[in-house]
């Protein structure tokens, strides 16, 4: 597995170790990409010069059975009555704090879509299966991974998948 950290001042970035565990445990090769500070997707997206349908970003849900992330593209917006049709489970946002409690080594705001490495079920939108490469949040708000879209379908193997998005 080729891991590329990229570096600034000096040391290497932040991923939380979680996330980086995680990735090394599943054989996925991925690299870091730094950009400048930013907390809204659409401004990583511009300010990195991915295009927002590549962009994966992560709504964290709570539901009968606890807490879910629905990873969608960060050019669309989630359709929770369509979620609750597709997973037969009534769902709602989680709170600023619940994102904090659940993510806790990763920068406040920062729910990451890999989800399953915080034990968390992972609800996949269509509009990111089969995509060329795809990045997402690496919880520091400063660095993207990202990787193939062949080992972001690996990647998220296992995970529900359906049309849940819709556009803004």
């Amino acid at each position: 597995m080729i891991v590329r950290p990229q570096r600034r001042g000096g040391g290497i970035m932040a991923m939380p170790m979680t996330i980086r565990e995680y990735l090394h445990a599943c054989d996925i090769d991925y690299e870091e990409v730094p950009h400048p500070r930013a907390v809204s997707t659409s401004r990583i997206a511009r300010v990195s010069h991915v295009e927002g349908d590549q962009l994966a970003k992560a709504v964290m849900l709570h539901g009968d059975a606890g807490y879910r992330v629905a990873v969608l593209p960060s050019d669309r917006d989630a359709d929770l009555q369509r979620l609750e049709q597709l997973f037969h489970e009534e769902l709602e946002l989680a709170t600023e704090e619940e994102v904090r409690h659940e993510f806790s080594d990763c920068d406040p705001g920062a729910a990451i879509p890999v989800g399953q490495a915080y034990g968390l079920q992972v609800y996949l939108d269509d509009h990111l299966r089969h995509q060329p490469d795809v990045y997402f949040e690496a919880g520091d708000h400063e660095t993207l991974v990202h990787m193939s879209g062949g080992e972001f379908d690996r990647l998220m193997t296992g995970s529900q998948h359906g049309a849940f998005s819709r556009s803004r």
